[in-house]
């Protein structure tokens, strides 16, 4: 049996563990509270009251400093990592139903959101730890250090256009209500399956919309030469805040983020693990 067959067996016993099942469900009422959370920080920027970053590392130093809020942020990241073994599972052996180019993209789509919440499961325990710095600070050390490289704002710009292009993947998934195919709608009733379908819509249109704007100041700055501006989605809330009825459409961002923390409790019961 070859090395890769052998990943590819682990994976799918790993991905058919009921205890993993267990914990990545667990894992999506956890995701939910940083981004309840989030969406406070949100509206504090919205109102210029807020002295926490705008992003999750904020929402988990928010959390952390709450009574018994480092046990649960504990708790947040063993299932931040739950989800992220689900899905390095789901990347190795894929769903066989899913063939040629949607199959292969579906399994690189799974590899990079379980980076995303291997990430998050870290950061929360440098949190508890007090060792979580800022991530806007490291975001912006991070574009200074590259724009002072050869070719490094090209690099740098190359980012904020991947960037840009995953905030607008991510309204398209929502407005095309490309979530309800990882969804058990199956076992829902019409008015679950309705609630279900705008939270999504809203969550992801929401996120998008700040990831998209931090992507467009991570292509700004590398075409200024200003890594002030590459603070990843804590400057988009701010920038956005700034503009013309600002704060009106920083509230709408922070309800849409609210919107998908509401959805996470619902893939919690309903998402295809």
């Amino acid at each position: 049996m070859s090395a890769t067959h052998g990943a590819q067996v682990t994976a799918s016993r790993a991905a058919n563990s009921k205890p993993l099942e267990i914990l990545t469900r667990a894992g999506f009422i956890g995701y939910g509270i940083v981004h309840v959370l989030f969406a406070w920080l949100a509206l504090q920027i919205a109102f210029g009251k807020s002295a926490q970053e705008g992003d999750q590392t904020g929402a988990m130093q928010t959390l952390a400093a709450q009574p018994i809020g480092k046990t649960l942020l504990v708790a947040v990241a063993v299932g931040l990592l739950a989800m992220a073994l689900w899905q390095l599972s789901e990347a190795f052996v894929g769903h066989q139903e899913e063939r040629g180019r949607r199959r292969v993209f579906e399994r690189v789509a799974s590899g990079a959101r379980a980076v995303l919440y291997a990430w998050f499961a870290w950061t929360a325990v440098k949190v508890v730890n007090d060792a979580g710095s800022s991530s806007a600070d490291k975001q912006q050390a991070m574009s200074a250090q590259l724009m002072s490289s050869g070719g490094g704002r090209f690099l740098v710009g190359l980012v904020g256009v991947a960037v840009l292009a995953l905030g607008v993947g991510m309204v398209g998934y929502g407005a095309k209500k490309k979530f309800e195919e990882k969804l058990h709608t199956e076992r829902m009733n019409a008015g679950t399956s309705k609630l279900a379908r705008r939270l999504g819509v809203a969550g992801y249109s929401a996120k998008g919309v700040a990831v998209a704007i931090a992507g467009v100041l991570v292509v700004g700055a590398a075409v200024t030469y200003d890594p002030d501006k590459a603070r990843g989605l804590d400057a988009a809330l701010r920038t956005l805040r700034d503009q013309s009825y600002g704060p009106i459409l920083l509230t709408l961002v922070a309800l849409g983020i609210a919107a998908f923390a509401a959805f996470c409790v619902i893939q919690a019961k309903y998402r295809k693990v």
